[in-house]
């Protein structure tokens, strides 16, 4: 009987742990209308040098304890437009635990319009080796309508400019925004893919509360995606994103405590990758039925996988059995690779 052995159909990508600094609103220009930093990073605006004191002391507890090692992130403001100086400082604080071996890699998160090949170059020399861009999406309508404040054609600048800086590039998209209209996540996708980042992030537009986006959605100015359709684009997104080698490594909103009560409508879920990720490899299952060239009678799938075939809930038992894979004929096996017979 002949079977089909084929892999996992995710990128793979070195695994690191990441020690997040959150520094929400700091050098950002503006607030765009669906913004709420606070609220999505659950920590308050603080002033930058008593983030700089509570790292270090944080890095220097874990040193002591034998913990690590840690790439060290920079998220929720924009990095790169830090105040004179403060870039700096936290990328010298970032080498000293670099040479005790506690932080390996130290990236950040930043807007298209604040990077240049110069400062770029400057900041790498000091330590930086990712620069995550908040693109949200290249199509200019969707920009502008969001309060962006750039267009598509910087944002690709700003993705040459970190390739030409010889750094690591990660891509963020928002699905959903504002402006949005038929194939703007799809076409954002394809022209990922094109860049080729070395990961990306997909964040859904959620409605929080004390933002200029709640009001719209209050007046009617404004309707997120729904739950299902968002994990039907996100689908076909992550596939197309995996097959051009491009990792995903986060989708969605990490569920803080006190960001559920914060939602005011918008496609939010706790275990929204767990579920795509299922969907996408259900869809590559199916891909794998169409070469076996006829019914199958049995999935092994590796045990690392196992809580992953059947998603969120096992919310696609009935999806299998529909293409001829119900539970008796899956079989968990201590192997890397899927087979089908």
């Amino acid at each position: 009987m002949r079977s089909l052995a084929f892999a996992h159909p995710e990128p793979q990508r070195p695994r690191s742990r990441i020690w997040p600094v959150f520094i929400p609103f700091a050098g950002c220009p503006g607030r765009c209308v669906f913004c709420a930093q606070h609220i999505q990073t659950g920590c308050a605006q603080t002033g930058l040098d008593r983030v700089l004191e509570t790292v270090e002391a944080d890095l220097t507890r874990a040193h002591e304890l034998g913990r690590g090692p840690y790439e060290l992130a920079f998220f929720g403001g924009t990095f790169t437009a830090l105040p004179e100086g403060y870039p700096e400082r936290f990328l010298a604080l970032s080498d000293t635990f670099r040479k005790l071996g506690l932080i390996t890699k130290t990236r950040c998160s930043t807007r298209p319009d604040r990077v240049t090949i110069p400062m770029l170059k400057e900041l790498g020399a000091r330590g930086l080796h990712m620069v995550e861009l908040g693109v949200q999406s290249f199509d200019t309508t969707a920009l502008d309508v969001s309060g962006r404040g750039y267009t598509a054609d910087q944002v690709h600048r700003a993705c040459d400019a970190v390739r030409a800086a010889g750094m690591e590039l990660g891509i963020q998209l928002m699905p959903g925004l504002p402006g949005d209209h038929d194939d703007v996540f799809r076409q954002d996708v394809r022209e990922t893919c094109a860049i080729g980042p070395d990961n990306t992030r997909l964040y859904p537009c959620l409605v929080l509360r004390g933002t200029e986006l709640e009001q719209w959605w209050r007046e009617g100015r404004y309707a997120p995606w729904d739950l299902e359709r968002t994990r039907i684009e996100l689908t076909c997104g992550v596939g197309e994103l995996w097959a051009a080698g491009v990792p995903v490594i986060r989708m969605g909103v990490a569920p803080e405590e006190k960001l559920q009560p914060e939602i005011v409508a918008g496609p939010w879920h706790p275990a929204l990758g767990q579920s795509v990720r299922a969907r996408v490899l259900l869809e590559h299952v199916k891909a794998r039925i169409a070469e076996l060239g006829r019914a199958p009678r049995r999935l092994e799938v590796p045990f690392r996988h196992s809580g992953e075939i059947f998603g969120h809930a096992r919310e696609l038992v009935d999806e299998y059995a529909r293409i001829g894979l119900d539970r008796e004929s899956i079989r968990m096996v201590d192997r890397k690779r899927f087979s089908l017979c």
